[in-house]
C-alpha cells in the first residue's frame, strides 16, 4: 500500500513469533513522554502475569524523552494496567505505566496521578466516559495518505463514512487496528471514515474511572504500532491541513448515574451551567493548537465562548436529540482536540461537575508541552 520502503516484513517475522518462549513472557512497557506521545521498551519476565501488582517497576533515560535533565535523568515506570499483546500474542502483554522521579513524586508529564485522585474520590457518581478519537494518516513524506502529491483531492462531501476507491484511504490499517484493540481487550466500540479524506475515527467506551485514560492511551500506542507495519504515519494534530478541511477532535461523552436515571435531564442542564463557568480552564487542557480547529466552522464552536444545544454540532456541548426526548442519558463535549490527554479531560470534567479534591490539580499543564505530531512538509492553503 505505502510508497515507503520503511515497512515491516511481516511474512519473515511470523516464523520467529511462532518460536516457543520456554515459559518466559515479554512485557512491553508503554509510557507518555514529554511531547504528548508514546514510548515503549520491552523486558522479559519469568511467568505469566495475572495481576498488575506482580509487575516490577522499571526506569528509563528521561533526558532522551524530554522528561528529565541530563544530570538527573532517571525516570521510573510504575505499572498501572496491562493488556494482551496483539503483536506478540500468547501470554505476552502490553503494560501501561505512570512516570515518577527519583524522589517518588509524579513526573510533571504524569497527568494520570491527579486525575486518578479526582476520579476515585467521585466514583460514587458512577461516571461513564466514551471518547471519539479522530486522527489522520500520512504518507512517508508527511502528506495525507492518498492525496495527490503537492495537491488536494476533491472537496469534502463523499468521504465521511465513505465506501469505495477514491473515497477512503488506508482501510487496511483501520481494520488491523480495530482487531488488535479487540484482542487487547480495549473497549473499542466502533470506527468510521471521517469528513476529510485520510482522516478516521474510532470510539472507546463506555469506560468508567481512570481506566478510560488507560485504554485510550493504549489504543493510540496500538495504532502507531499497526501503522508502522504499513509504512504510514499517524498524526493527532487537531488541524493537520489549513483551509476548508475538517479538523480532528476527541469528542468526550459523559454520563453519570444521576444523568441516566429518570429526571436525569435536570442533572445534564446543571452540568452545562458548571461547564460554562470554567471555559478557560477546560480549553487550557483540551489539546495543543486547538484554536486552529475551533474556528466556529467545520462542525466546531468558538474557542472562547461556551454554548450548548440539542443536536447542534456547532455548539461546545451537544445534547443528543434522543437524550432530550427521553429526559435522561448523556452529553457530548465537542471541544477537546484530537491530541488531548484523556487523563486531563476526564479529570477536569469530573472536577468541574462534582468538585475539586485536595492534593489534585488536574488543570495543571506542563510548560512547553508540544503537539503530538508535526507535519513533515510545509502546507499551502488550497
Amino acid at each position: 500500500m505505502a510508497e515507503s520502503t520503511i515497512v515491516s516484513n511481516a511474512a519473515n517475522l511470523a516464523k520467529y513469533l511462532q518460536l516457543p518462549q520456554k515459559g518466559k513472557i515479554t512485557a512491553e512497557y508503554v509510557w507518555i513522554d514529554g511531547s504528548n506521545g508514546v514510548r515503549s521498551k520491552s523486558r522479559t519476565l519469568d511467568k505469566k502475569i495475572t495481576k498488575v501488582e506482580d509487575l516490577p517497576e522499571w526506569n528509563f533515560d528521561g533526558s532522551s524523552t524530554g522528561q528529565a535533565p541530563g544530570d538527573n535523568s532517571d525516570v521510573y515506570l510504575k505499572p498501572v494496567a496491562f493488556y494482551p499483546d496483539p503483536f506478540r500474542l500468547g501470554d505476552n502483554i502490553l503494560v501501561m505505566t505512570e512516570t515518577y522521579g527519583a524522589d517518588g513524586k509524579p513526573n510533571k508529564y504524569n497527568y494520570r496521578h491527579d486525575a486518578a485522585i479526582v476520579l476515585n474520590q467521585h466514583k460514587g457518581h458512577d461516571i461513564w466516559f466514551g471518547l471519539e478519537q479522530e486522527y489522520t494518516l500520512l504518507d512517508v513524506n508527511g502528506w495525507p495518505y492518498g492525496w495527490p502529491k503537492n495537491g488536494f483531492p476533491a472537496p469534502q462531501g463523499p468521504y465521511y463514512c465513505g465506501v469505495g476507491t477514491g473515497k477512503v484511504f488506508c482501510r487496511d490499517i483501520v481494520e488491523a487496528h480495530y482487531r488488535a484493540c479487540l484482542y487487547a481487550e480495549i473497549n473499542i466500540s466502533g470506527t468510521n471514515a471521517e469528513v476529510m479524506p485520510a482522516q478516521w475515527e474510532y470510539q472507546v467506551g463506555p469506560v468508567d474511572g481512570i481506566s478510560m485514560g488507560d485504554q485510550l492511551w493504549m489504543s493510540r500506542f496500538i495504532l502507531h504500532r499497526v501503522a508502522e507495519e504499513f509504512g504510514a504515519k499517524v498524526t493527532f494534530a487537531p488541524k493537520p491541513i489549513p483551509g476548508d478541511w475538517n479538523g480532528a477532535g476527541l469528542h468526550t461523552n459523559v454520563s453519570s448515574k444521576e444523568m441516566r436515571e429518570e429526571g436525569g435531564m435536570k442533572h445534564i442542564e446543571a452540568a452545562m451551567e458548571k461547564l460554562a463557568k470554567r471555559q478557560a480552564e477546560h480549553m487550557a487542557v483540551y489539546g495543543e493548537d486547538n484554536q486552529q480547529r475551533m474556528s466556529g466552522k467545520h462542525e466546531t464552536s468558538s474557542y472562547d465562548k461556551f454554548t450548548w444545544g440539542v443536536a447542534n454540532r456547532g455548539s461546545s456541548v451537544r445534547i443528543p436529540r434522543s437524550v432530550a426526548a427521553e429526559g435522561k442519558g448523556y452529553f457530548e463535549d465537542r471541544r477537546p482536540a484530537s491530541n488531548g490527554d484523556p487523563y486531563q479531560l476526564t479529570g477536569i470534567i469530573t472536577e468541574t461537575l462534582y468538585g475539586k479534591v485536595d492534593g489534585a490539580d488536574v488543570a495543571a499543564f506542563a510548560e512547553g508541552t508540544a503537539a503530538v505530531e508535526e507535519l513533515v512538509v510545509p502546507i499551502a492553503k488550497p
